[in-house]
């Protein structure tokens, strides 16, 4: 009888403490926040972007806490956010648009010349011509996927043309030789220069298709017979630049990609990038 009365005891002070436990057990819920609010030092609807203010400010964003909130109050986790700016009507969706993380703070200034570059480089808009964009901020916090969108700013915008970052061939002609090419390494070529030689589309863009060897190399230069003028890339036959990248002037070999075929070369000067795309 004593053995079964202490083992009820025990079994009272077991459920008891178990209890206890399931009401002090808390539970840790996202209750919400307010979207951020984005303002801007420039209240006109154009922003005004010039060479020659390149260093001064184009506009300061800044927007508001978003204050996240759990069942044990405003979250004191570190938020992080993200400046997006896109064209009008992309709902900033395009693959071209410029994002800008921000952590912590809560106020961001841009120069004009960053700006520019944003809108020529990310954007890819062209110069000298009045576009559209928007700007917002999407507020992330750090342990979780609980993102906030603030309103959007839209401003009419004229990207400025920049000097190129590579200077275009003092001919006005561009020419591809090398073993992956059809007349080799030959300069003067041994070929007609005309099926080695680029379209010129603008004073910094220049376009071939031409048959490419897969695996072998080649050069750019402005004058068929002349070495004077050459670009290429800065690593010798560099694999993670087969399909296009950065180029530089008087660099190392170009790597052709490794299948044989007709191939597209797109060399823009004003960027210092290329690209090649089979066809």
């Amino acid at each position: 009888m004593k053995k079964i009365i202490k083992h009820l005891f025990f079994l009272s002070i077991l459920a008891t403490l178990v209890t206890s436990c399931k009401k002090d057990e808390h539970k840790i819920f996202f209750m919400g926040g307010s979207s951020p609010v984005l303002s801007s030092s420039v209240t006109s609807d154009t922003l005004p972007l010039s060479y020659l203010n390149k260093d001064n400010a184009a506009l300061t964003l800044k927007w508001t806490n978003p204050n996240y909130k759990f069942t044990t109050g405003i979250s004191s986790q570190d938020v992080n956010y993200q400046i997006e700016i896109d064209t009008t009507g992309s709902n900033f969706t395009s693959i071209n648009k410029q994002t800008i993380s921000v952590n912590k703070d809560l106020s961001f200034s841009i120069t004009q010349g960053q700006f520019n570059d944003y809108l020529l480089n990310q954007l890819q808009l062209t110069p000298a011509i009045d576009h559209d964009i928007e700007i917002r901020v999407t507020s992330f916090l750090k342990n979780s996927s609980e993102p906030m969108i603030s309103n959007v700013l839209k401003y009419a915008v004229t990207p400025y043309a920049i000097p190129p970052k590579i200077a275009p061939p003092s001919t006005g002609t561009l020419f591809i030789v090398g073993s992956a090419t059809p007349g080799g390494w030959n300069n003067p070529m041994t070929v007609d220069p005309k099926t080695q030689q680029f379209t010129q589309v603008s004073p910094t863009l220049y376009t071939i298709t031409i048959m490419l060897t897969g695996g072998g190399e080649y050069k750019l230069i402005a004058m068929n017979g002349s070495w004077n003028e050459q670009w290429s890339i800065a690593t010798a036959d560099d694999p993670a630049e087969v399909n296009g990248g950065d180029f530089v002037f008087n660099g190392a070999n170009v790597l052709a990609p490794a299948a044989s075929g007709k191939y597209t070369i797109s060399v823009d000067f004003q960027r210092g990038k290329f690209s090649v795309t089979p066809q």
